[in-house]
């Protein structure tokens, strides 16, 4: 068995002496303790030195990748094939494309592992002619060496100049706005009416830097800067400032910190276009979708592009408001709908109702995006305008109602609704200014008067009412008693004709109780009695 073992300096293939001693693993580092045992074990067939360092990365390139290089594939061809042995190799994968390539048998196992860790222990005594001190600064040339190109070329470490370019975006734009603020309250105290004619920082900076002194204004020329009526407006309000005089060592540090400025604001603007053509290079699909500085800013919070393809779309969604997202989980409230996504055109452009919904499907869109930028062989952004044209179409559906209804039946046609915006204007109240109460707390005496009167008016209905209900109880009772002593006279004449046997029952005595009145009458008498009252 043949073992192809890669040093710092070149290729070596050994020659297995006694194929028996490997069978025994955990005994076989024994068998390597001095060079001499070692020697017995393994024998030198073949060494191929590399020429220098360049050819050295290029070999340890291949390796890493899994591929064989020329100079591999020669000495392979011309020693292995030759002998007609298996060959041993440390890496699977290698082992894998030799038996491609070259139709090489190729072991890889824990008995070779061992091997060559054995002789990696004894590499000075097993490969002649080579110098340890050689050996050493060979293999510190080619460490250097290859963790410089991998630090060059790796995939990973080509998005970390959009991380550091929009982290200094972000600290500039904070740095410019302190700046800015510190500069109009300066020169505030000299000339307080300027702060209020031009708005823009930038202009505002200019114009101070070109005149100087309150006093210079009425002279100075700012057509280049300003537009006619602004400067005219200028130059009338420095003739009748109000503000307090200043000396001339004020005035310069006021100009050196406009000066500061306007550098930085110019050097903001580079930095914005170099941004631009990173995106545009790296992540075309991602820029098309939500922007550069988005996108960027996406990238920034993952860590590196492939970092971020492998998050899904609801995590890109909210990604940027995990403070938020924590805090709804906790306190079991709603949670965000978007975090970082919510500065992207698409959702701006979105009236509030339909926000969560635009930010869902950018997500959605924008995913695909970044791993067609991250893994994908094509630089074009084809994708990415195809996806937004697709979200700017869905949007106007949304935006104007334009979403199917189907009926029951599922065959009606798709009814749409034309959008009407309805505003409600709403008017002041000034009433809600005043905190004095609507009516005095003293009541007025006629207010009073009124009052006691109510009272006696339905005192004397609810007298009223009483007296009325006792004279009808009284009359149901009477009633009640005249109706007993009819019933007993009637059972008295009974019992007189049963035992007188008088003539025929139709011929009944008068009547002597009184009267029952009827209850028409008393109805009558109701009415006369709430009358009188």
């Amino acid at each position: 068995m043949l073992v192809l073992f890669e040093t710092s300096v070149g290729y070596a293939i050994f020659k297995v002496l006694n194929e028996k001693k490997l069978q025994e693993v955990d005994s076989l580092w024994k068998e390597f303790e001095t060079p001499e045992k070692a020697n017995k074990i393994v024998k030198l067939k073949h060494f191929e030195k590399f020429q220098d360092t360049a050819e050295a990365l290029a070999a340890f390139t291949a390796l890493m990748e899994g591929k064989i290089n020329k100079q591999l594939k020669k000495v392979l061809k011309k020693i292995v094939k030759e002998a007609h042995e298996p060959l041993a190799v440390a890496d699977a994968k290698l082992g894998g494309v030799i038996k491609e390539k070259l139709n090489l048998s190729c072991i890889h196992s824990p008995v070779v592992n061992e091997l060559m860790r054995g002789i990696r222990s004894q590499m000075d005594g097993l490969i002649p002619g080579v110098e340890p001190r050689e050996m050493a600064a060979m293999c510190l040339g080619l460490a250097h060496s290859l963790s410089r190109y991998r630090l060059k070329f790796s995939a990973d470490k080509v998005d970390t100049m959009i991380v550091q370019a929009i982290s200094l975006l972000d600290d500039l734009d904070k740095e410019l706005n302190n700046y800015i603020m510190r500069c109009r309250e300066w020169y505030g105290w000299h000339f307080p009416e300027l702060g209020k004619i031009i708005s823009d920082n930038l202009t505002y900076c200019k114009c101070l830097q070109k005149v100087g002194d309150r006093k210079n204004y009425a002279s100075a020329k700012l057509s280049e800067i300003l537009p006619e009526e602004v400067e005219a407006e200028v130059k009338a309000a420095a003739e009748i400032s109000m503000g307090t005089e200043v000396s001339e060592e004020d005035i310069c540090n006021i100009l050196h910190l406009c000066t500061q400025v306007i550098e930085i604001s110019e050097y903001r603007t580079q930095l914005y276009e170099y941004l631009q053509n990173r995106m545009m290079a790296i992540a075309p699909n991602v820029t098309v979708m939500v922007g550069e500085l988005v996108g960027a800013r996406l990238i920034a919070h993952a860590g590196s592009l492939l970092n971020l393809a492998k998050h899904a779309a609801s995590t890109v969604q909210i990604l940027g408001a995990e403070k938020a997202l924590f805090r709804a989980l906790k306190s079991r409230r709603d949670t965000p709908k978007y975090g970082l996504i919510y500065h992207a055109s698409l959702v701006g452009q979105t009236s509030p109702k339909h926000k969560g919904k635009i930010s869902r499907m950018l997500a959605a869109k924008t995913v695909l995006a970044i791993r067609y930028d991250a893994f994908g062989e094509d630089s074009s952004s084809a994708m990415g305008v195809e996806n937004r044209a697709k979200l700017e179409a869905r949007l106007r559906a949304l935006e104007d109602r334009g979403i199917r209804k189907i009926s029951g039946t599922g065959k009606a046609l798709a009814k749409t609704e034309k959008y009407e915006h309805k505003s409600e204007v709403k008017t002041y109240d000034p009433s809600g200014d005043s905190t004095l109460p609507t009516c005095s707390k003293k009541r007025k005496i006629e207010q009073v008067d009124k009052e006691d009167e109510i009272i006696e008016k339905k005192a004397k209905k609810a007298k009223v009412k009483i007296k009325v209900e006792e004279e009808e109880e009284e009359e149901e009772g009477l009633l009640m008693v005249e109706e007993q002593e009819t019933s007993v006279k009637k059972k008295k004449k009974k019992d007189k004709k049963k035992h007188i046997k008088e003539e025929p029952l139709s011929e009944e005595e008068p009547c002597t109780s009184t009267a029952v009145p009827s209850p028409e009458k008393k109805k009558k008498k109701k009415k006369k009695r709430d009358n009188e009252d």
